[in-house]
């Protein structure tokens, strides 16, 4: 079925559904849901991600627990920390209708996905926890890559708000840490794979070899996937902003990583590295660009600029 069959199957059966946290993704998600027909109520602590939803046929309100009344609630949370505060301290758990699904798409700790799902079983909730791989733009033409995490049931009542937003949803079981624990270590090659671009190709820009080049030798080649095209690109344009994966949230996950493998007794030594490379980029200013600045930290550790100026 594609996915204007999809949408025309859905304005048949529509649901109420609430969407908390419209960054990039969060809005480009939320938006399939609209265009579908569903009822969609949005809430996001900057008012105008939530203005732009409602010019598309949302409906906005100023507090996140008026959005959690209806079948089901989605949330794209940027980390622990705002998850935390919406759905815990700020008592949202409380203010939902027993029954309810709340579908969790942030990219967060291991811990917090386990101390969520038995938040949520203590109050009659239903959790599932669906992180995704893909950039804005994939979410936008509702392509995700979806890990799909919780009791079956709860899968099966949301599924239908699922296909919406992905092009497959991958399932982890019934345990919402696999999804999450699946995500962190898919975000750990990620950056991985930048880091060794990076690294890569001011090797060969020392030999006056032109960057543009080699990724494009490289990428059409021994490392032909998305990750690598589309990274490398971006470095051998140099092009590190508007961030699609940003810098401070690429540290943010490989800590995390890091923390699962602390947890589970896993060595991760390249983990370590990544850290560091990533902390440097943000030292140097780099707060507000894409993971793909890792290359301006390998440039600067080789002195390449002070050479070629030489």
């Amino acid at each position: 079925m594609n996915r204007d069959e999809l949408r025309a199957r859905h304005r048949r059966f529509t649901m109420k559904v609430g969407f908390i946290g419209l960054g990039a993704m969060g809005s480009a998600m939320a938006s399939n849901l609209i265009a579908a027909g569903h009822t969609v109520t949005v809430w996001n602590r900057s008012e105008a991600a939530a203005e732009k939803l409602a010019s598309l046929g949302a409906k906005t309100v100023r507090t996140p627990d008026r959005a959690a009344q209806g079948d089901v609630l989605h949330s794209m949370l940027a980390n622990d920390q705002a998850v935390r505060e919406v759905f815990l301290d700020g008592a949202l758990l409380d203010a939902m209708d027993p029954g309810t699904v709340h579908v969790n798409h942030a990219t967060i700790s291991v811990g917090l996905a386990r101390h969520l799902a038995e938040e949520h079983a203590k109050r009659g909730l239903d959790y599932v926890a669906a992180p995704v791989f893909g950039r804005p733009d994939v979410a936008a033409a509702g392509k995700l890559n979806m890990l799909v995490a919780g009791q079956s049931a709860a899968i099966e009542k949301a599924k239908p708000l699922l296909d919406l937003m992905a092009g497959k949803l991958w399932p982890m079981g019934e345990l919402p840490e696999r999804a999450n624990v699946v995500k962190l270590a898919g975000n750990f090659m990620i950056v991985t794979a930048i880091e060794s671009l990076a690294e890569a190709s001011t090797l060969v820009r020392a030999y006056d070899v032109n960057a543009t080049d080699f990724i494009e030798l490289m990428t059409s080649t021994l490392f032909a996937s998305p990750v690598y095209q589309g990274y490398g690109k971006a470095i051998a344009e140099q092009r590190f902003t508007p961030p699609g994966f940003s810098l401070p949230l690429g540290l943010k996950d490989v800590m995390l990583a890091q923390e699962a493998g602390f947890a589970q007794q896993v060595p991760m030594p390249l983990a370590g590295v990544l850290r560091d490379s990533l902390l440097e980029g943000l030292a140097d200013g780099a707060e507000g660009m894409d993971v793909a600045a890792l290359a301006r930290v390998s440039a600067r550790r080789a002195n390449l600029d002070r050479r070629s100026k030489g």
